[in-house]
């Protein structure tokens, strides 16, 4: 599942971006309004964790304009404003929930899992490339139906990958991805954590799923020639 968290507290969306890597989500993190509408615009979510509270533009008015716009994605509000009237806004302006600080962090963990449900358009189970199988749900990666193992990373780097099958995928913006911003890895980490990927899911004799593409980045092969 893919997610824009809009959240200008640096403390609190550091913990909720580490949290929610963890439960296997890709997540894109910005700290104002007008990052959270454009963000939303140019790419495509599964659920929008909207802060109502942003600086430059609040979250009501960028979740307004986002249905204005024609944005389908889920949307969940996270606030501190608890009254009656403020939930009812939020609701008018095409949240699909609201969660108000402070929260267990399970009770966001079901909420996400009740918008993706509840939108008319589910959510994508599966991809599937060539003979491989990327279950979206369970994060379970097969070649040929066989189970094959995954890292946390390692799965990240192919979902980002199988995601985006039809373009290149940066060197910048893999290590953005899966190790954040803040990661403190070497220049051949991405690298290392390729080879390591091949290692488990490539077929011997045949060329690699994950094609490199020199001075840029990866992406997935369109075919096993």
């Amino acid at each position: 599942m893919k997610i824009l968290l809009a959240e200008d507290d640096v403390r609190l969306g550091k913990l909720m971006n580490h949290m929610l890597k963890k439960e296997f989500y890709l997540v894109d993190w910005v700290k104002n309004g007008k990052e959270a509408y454009d963000q939303a615009v140019f790419s495509s979510y599964d659920v929008i964790i909207l802060d109502w509270m942003l600086p430059i533009e609040d979250g009501l008015a960028v979740c307004k304009r986002l249905r204005e716009k024609g944005i389908s994605s889920g949307i969940l509000f996270v606030t501190a404003k608890d009254a009656n009237e403020n939930i009812v806004s939020g609701l008018d302006a095409g949240a699909d929930d609201y969660i108000v600080k402070p929260f267990e962090f399970n009770e966001l963990l079901a909420r996400i899992r009740a918008i993706s449900r509840r939108k008319e358009k589910p959510l994508e189970d599966a991809i599937t490339i060539h003979d491989y199988n990327l279950n979206l749900h369970t994060h379970e990666f097969k070649r040929n139906a066989s189970p094959i193992d995954l890292t946390k990373k390692e799965y990240q780097l192919l979902e980002l990958l199988m995601r985006n099958q039809n373009q290149i995928m940066t060197r910048d913006v893999l290590f953005e991805k899966i190790w954040g911003l803040d990661g403190e890895v070497s220049d051949n980490a991405l690298d290392a954590l390729v080879k390591l990927v091949r290692k488990k899911i490539d077929v011997p004799g045949r060329p690699s799923l994950i094609q490199n593409i020199r001075g840029i980045g990866y992406k997935v092969r369109n075919s096993h020639v």
